[in-house]
């Protein structure tokens, strides 16, 4: 059995946020992190590493600077990174970064054993639409907000999280799942780990690596194939200071109402 986890290399929400003059964001100018959902799908496949001795490989598309991303990954115990990589792929959105990722998938074997796992959603888009359109791509059965995962046999059962309870799904292999917060706690890099990361195969598969893949099309990869644009982003304004008001009595009540209603909040 081998798991695949899509990960992705987004900009450090918590820190300064730069916007461009025409609305796209500066990334260069930006700290990066792993996408924190993604972090719990690399996390769910080492557990499932821990207990059944599979291989574990970590997938992202990016520029070459995001395989330090994919070695911080493999510090944490996955087997080998791969890097989808090249110009013709810049740009793109959630529909055509999802071609891509199935292309390399299909390129590097989804078998009959095969898990691939993907966070829910990330930080810089909040679509959750990658993992999904991967596994229609590759006629994949998927399974959404897994927050519990038990692999038995050649099947696996899932606990998907709802709004307002649980649904448990099992599901046969070859499968994808989208992965949440509340699966677990990502383990950290451990000093052995830090040291064999760089024994550990990187692969780069680029454009020419990808082009006979039925999926890969230039009108449906990059900035001109992908259906969907940014118009604009920005950095919302800060917010003042808030007013406190104390004390429980019929005055300061009357006091606040008084102030929403002059905001015509009530």
């Amino acid at each position: 059995m081998k798991i695949y986890v899509c990960v992705k290399q987004v900009p450090d929400t918590s820190g300064k946020v730069a916007v461009n003059p025409d609305g796209t964001l500066n990334r260069a100018s930006m700290q990066t992190i792993t996408n924190p959902d993604d972090m719990n799908a690399v996390e769910a496949a080492l557990k499932l590493k821990d207990a059944t001795g599979c291989k574990v490989t970590v997938v992202t598309m990016g520029p070459p600077p995001a395989a330090g991303m994919l070695r911080e990954l493999m510090a944490m115990g996955a087997d080998e990174g791969v890097l989808v990589s090249a110009r013709e792929f810049g740009g793109s959105d959630t529909y055509a970064t999802s071609q891509i990722l199935a292309a390399a998938l299909s390129t590097l074997g989804v078998e009959k054993d095969d898990i691939v796992m993907c966070g829910r959603q990330a930080i810089d888009g909040d679509t959750a639409q990658v993992g999904p359109q991967i596994a229609e791509k590759l006629h994949l059965p998927q399974v959404t907000y897994a927050a519990d995962i038990k692999k038995d046999g050649d099947t696996i059962t899932v606990q998907r999280m709802l709004e307002d309870g649980y649904m448990t799904i099992k599901v046969q292999t070859p499968c994808l799942l989208t992965c949440i917060k509340e699966l677990n706690e990502p383990r950290y890099m451990s000093v052995g780990g830090v040291f064999e990361a760089y024994g550990k195969p990187l692969t780069t598969l680029g454009y020419e690596d990808l082009k006979d893949d039925p999926l890969i099309d230039a009108t449906t990869i990059g900035l001109k194939g992908s259906p969907t644009n940014i118009f604009k982003s920005f950095t919302p304004p800060q917010k003042g200071a808030g007013m406190m008001l104390e004390g429980a009595d019929k005055a300061t009540c009357e006091k606040l109402a008084g102030i929403l209603a002059a905001k015509h909040i009530i």
